[in-house]
Parts: C-alpha cells; structure tokens; sequence
C-alpha cells in the first residue's frame, strides 16, 4: 500500500467518525442551549482539549513550525504570549465568566460583553459584536472550505467544486446534527490528531539532525541573525517584533469561540482540570514545532522549500504508512476546525439578533436554518471570489481580540465601562487593525502622501506591533478614560482572587 492510499483511506475513515459523532451529540441537542453551549456541561477533558485545538488548530502545525523555520531564535518570543493568554484566560478570566454565565443564562460571549447596560443599548452593542463576528468568521469558514476542497480533490478522482461541496456538506451534517457537542467531541479528536502528529514528526526530525549539539553547530553557520533572539533588529525594532509576536497571545481575550469553551464548562472543579490539560497540551505542541523548525533548518540549510516544512519532513523522516497517515489527519484536522467558527457565527445571528422575535419558529430551528445560510454563503463565497483575498482574513484574531478582549478584561476585573466606552472601543479596536492590515498588505510605495507611506512603514515592520498589539491597546485606553473619573466598579479587582485561582489549579 502507496503513501496516495493510505491518505485517501485514512481521509475516508475520518469523514466517516465525524459524521458517527454528529450522530451521537445529536440525542444530547434538545434546546437551544445545548445547540449553541453543550447545555454549559462540557468536562475537563473535553473542555480542554477543544480549546487547545480551538486556539492553534492546524496553524501550529503548519504555521508556526515554518515561522520558526524562516526566522529562528526570534520566532520563540511567540510562545510565552500564547502561554500566558491561557493561563489569563483559564485561570483569571474562566471562572467569573463560567460562574456568571451559569447565574445569568448567558449563551454567547456577546451576553456577557453587553451585560449591564440598558436595554436599548445592550441591543445596539449586540447588532454591532454581531456583524463584526459574523463578518470575520463566514470568510474565514470560506477559506477553510476551499482548503478542504483541495484536500479532497487533490486525494480523489474529483474536481474542486465537487470537493467544495463533498467538504462542505460534511462539516454542516454534524454541526446540524451535535451542534456544539459535536463541535467540542472532534475539536478533542483534533486535539490528539495535532499532538501525536507533532511529537512523531518533531523526534524523527531531531534525530535525523543529529542531536542537539549537531543542530546548534549546523544553525549557528546559517546566519548570525538567526540566533538572535531579537532577530538582529536594532533597537525599537525588536521591541516591535517582541510586542508583535506576544500581542498573538493577548488577542486570546476577545475570540467569541474560546470564550463559549469557558462558558460551556460544568464547574470550578472541571476548569481548573481543563485548564491543566490544555497548558500541558500546548506546552508540549509548541516546543515540538519550535524543535522541528530548528532541525529542518540544520538539515535543509539554506534551502527554502515551497512546501510547508511539516509536511516535507512528514514525508521524508517517517516510514511511508506512518507518514500517510500524520498527513492525513493534519488534511482532516484542517476541516474540521471550521465548525467552532461556523457556531460562533450562527450563534451570533440567530441568539445576539434575536431572530425569534422576527419568525415564528423554535430557536433550535432557527439556529439550524442560520447555520446552514452560513454554509451555503460561505460555499459561494469559496467559490467566486480568487485566492489571494482569502489571505486577508487573518487579521480576523487580532481584530476580534483588540475589538472584545479589554471589555471582557475590564468586565472580569470588576469594572462597568458604560455604553459609549465599550462601543468605542470595539469600533476602534476593529477598525484600527483594518487600518493597519490593509496598509501592511498593500502597495503603496509609489504614493507621494506623508501620512499614507508613514502609515505604510509602521504596518510593515518587523512582527506586525502595530496590527497585532496597538489596536488592543487603542481599545484599553477608551476604557481606562472612560472608567478614570466614573464610579463604574461593581466589585473592585481583588488580587488574593487571582493567587487563590493559580493556587486551586496546582491542587
């Protein structure tokens, strides 16, 4: 048996489970709730795992190890900013949303974002969060779809749209079917894929390096800047790059699909596990890829191959079965990251916008109707609009976390921001990552305006700070000057609250 066949046998066998789990969440789907938020009964382990995938899906695998392949030392300074937005967001932000969405009947991060405010308000910042969510996640989801479609078409006798289609149907099947359970069960199948996928390839790279000693010597011969770990930058440069590469980790706070993982959970007891298996889940994937990134570049040299360097070690340091199938799983874990952004967005629609006040239909319905329009938008989408602009969809993680995270940091702490500071910030948290995305991708060096290559210059240097962190700290400022003369405190921030939740998680 081929590499070609293991793939499409193990592709085939994949499909075939994630649809079997839609299946059986289906017999747990009996309100809303549970459709949108698993009914807030998600366990440790499930809980934890589903976020891990969640956060990093495939991007890990794929996007990470190449960053560490590319730029070296300097790529690390990724990791402590993901590192700690899981131990901010598991161990600070978790329990008050959980214990507050649990008291409240909150469903969706908007819920929570919105609370607190009069009632005409609180509509108005729902109808915003909702368009900015859906408008971020349904091209994404395109995205994700055209990427199965190549998956699909490129292991089967198929052309692309019959791929599309085939990738499509099955993702919408047992969303429709599990809803959120069903999203949470495969994102922890994903989970497992992702860190067994990592550790194989990682160790068979390493070894075929030669060691540590090996690799380092080999390393330190390819460029000087490479082992450097502010990537030979001089001065406020590689405090951008740095600033840049952790602000990935603060856009953690404001994404609407991890804060519903944090909602959904049970209890205390069952967060402070989840939060345990998801940091030694991530602890472990990232060193594994920042492992494989520096050994491929002690093997490969000055070699730049097109091919993600993953893949190309998959194929090259492991037995041809084993290498089929780590491949195929990463192929299949890329789908099937698409369904917690596909639920995000429904629920976004139909729960934020209350459609069951516009159509005389039960909210499981609706919600089911809404998910499949998304599907079918997203398929068209896929379909007509060229490649190159789907790259522009990832600024969706900083412009959802500069738009929400400090309203939700602000909230947890015990602050009220009132109306107009939390519509100002999500509007310029948004907007200012759009301002500065579009002028960091696009053309502008034939443009004789001051401000729009000065624009141009700060959205192109070294890490993005300027998308990745500026925008988040624009939003916190709207907040800290609407909050510093206002008596807008709920509950002043209780320090000995955080050190008893790091305390509880060591126990």
């Amino acid at each position: 048996m081929d590499q070609s066949e293991v793939i499409s046998i193990t592709l085939i066998c994949y499909q075939i489970i994630l649809i079997a789990i839609g299946i059986w969440a289906s017999r747990k789907i009996v309100t809303n709730e549970d459709f949108l938020i698993g009914g807030k009964q998600l366990g440790p382990w499930v809980a934890g795992l589903s976020y891990a995938a969640s956060t990093s899906s495939a991007w890990v695998l794929l996007g990470f190890s190449g960053f560490v392949f590319l730029y070296g030392y300097s790529a690390l300074w990724l990791i402590p900013g993901i590192w700690a937005g899981y131990v901010f967001m598991w161990l600070v932000l978790g329990p008050s949303i959980r214990k507050n969405s649990k008291i409240n009947n909150w469903i969706t991060p908007t819920d929570f974002i919105s609370a607190n405010l009069k009632e005409n308000n609180k509509r108005n910042l729902a109808i915003l969060s909702a368009c900015l969510i859906s408008f971020c996640f349904i091209f994404y989801i395109a995205a994700q779809f055209e990427a199965a479609a190549d998956t699909l078409s490129s292991n089967f006798d198929f052309n692309q749209e019959t791929g599309l289609l085939l990738g499509s149907l099955i993702i919408l099947i047992y969303c429709l079917m599990g809803g959120f359970w069903a999203a949470s069960l495969t994102d922890s199948m994903q989970a497992v894929v992702m860190v067994f996928a990592a550790i194989s390839v990682s160790l068979m790279t390493y070894h075929e390096a030669g060691g540590y000693q090996e690799i380092i010597n080999s390393i330190s011969s390819y460029n000087q800047n490479y082992i450097d770990w502010f990537g030979g930058q001089p001065g406020f440069l590689w405090i951008g790059f740095i600033l840049g590469a952790i602000g990935i980790g603060l856009g953690t706070f404001g994404q609407p699909h991890l804060l519903t993982r944090l909602m959904a959970v049970k209890g205390d007891k069952e967060l402070s596990m989840g939060f345990r298996i998801a940091f030694v889940w991530v602890i472990t994937i990232y060193i594994a890829m920042a492992v494989l990134g520096l050994s491929a570049r002690s093997i490969l040299g000055e070699i730049n191959p097109e091919k993600e360097i993953f893949y190309l070690l998959a194929e090259n340091v492991l037995p041809p079965v084993l290498a089929g199938i780590v491949i195929a799983s990463v192929l299949s874990a890329i789908m099937s990251t698409v369904d917690s952004l596909l639920l995000a967005s429904s629920s976004a629609i139909s729960h934020d916008l209350k459609l069951r006040e516009y159509f005389p239909l039960n909210e499981l319905i609706i919600s089911r109707i809404v998910m499949a329009l998304i599907v079918l938008v997203a398929m068209i989408i896929a379909w007509v609009i060229p490649d190159g602009l789907f790259n522009r969809v990832l600024f969706a993680w900083s412009a959802l976390g500069a738009a929400f995270g400090a309203i939700v940091v602000a909230r947890v702490l015990g602050y009220e921001p009132p109306y107009k500071a939390r519509k100002f910030s999500i509007l310029a948290g948004f907007f200012s990552t759009v301002l500065f995305y579009t002028f960091g991708t696009s053309d502008f060096s034939g443009s004789s305006n001051v401000l729009i290559k000065n624009l141009h210059f700060l959205s192109t240097l070294p890490g993005d700070p300027f998308e990745r962190f500026v925008p988040l700290l624009i939003s916190c400022l709207i907040i800290f000057i609407y909050l510093k003369n206002a008596d807008l405190v709920k509950e002043r921030p209780n320090l000995n609250s955080i050190r008893d939740a790091v305390k509880r998680s060591k126990e």
